[in-house]
């Protein structure tokens, strides 16, 4: 005669039946805010006013679990935070905030359903010389590219 399995037995089953879909969800959407890794420079497209583009093309940028460094922002586990908006192709590039993102907007659109705006911060441990703001940092659904505006242009970055 087969064993009736108890009701901690029968809850522990429903409990993990529940959880696993939510974790399968939650993975992939923590997906969508990727930029941990490390970026290298491959580009600019605009106009530079103050930097010369040849100091920055081919140097990286790194963010890495709550610190960065590179050429564009540092913050040494001084308090960095991120977020993200999400935008359709046509809504990012009608948005006369991101104009200058119009000259990438074949390569931005590959592979890709959303555009992602981050906002990265660090507060700088209390110290105001410190606080930075990295905006707009962009990327999106193809996970491998990036792009900064800076300036008069944007900087495109690509992850290996």
């Amino acid at each position: 005669m087969a064993r009736r399995p108890s009701n901690t037995e029968v809850n522990a089953v429903a409990g993990f039946a529940l959880f696993l879909p939510m974790v399968v969800a939650f993975a992939s959407m923590a997906k969508a805010d990727f930029i941990d890794t490390t970026w290298s420079v491959v580009g600019f497209s605009g106009e530079p006013w103050f930097v010369s583009t040849s100091d920055v093309i081919g140097r990286l940028q790194t963010f890495n679990r709550g610190a960065a460094e590179g050429v564009f922002f540092n913050c040494d586990f001084a308090g960095m935070s991120s977020t993200y908006s999400t935008y359709e192709p046509n809504d990012f590039f009608a948005n006369p905030e991101f104009a200058l993102f119009k000259a990438k907007e074949a390569g931005m659109r590959l592979s890709t359903n959303k555009i992602f705006v981050h906002r990265v911060t660090c507060e700088g441990n209390g110290n105001p010389r410190l606080r930075q703001v990295l905006y707009p940092f962009v990327t999106n659904e193809a996970r491998k590219s990036a792009w900064y505006l800076f300036e008069g242009g944007v900087f495109s970055l690509y992850a290996p």
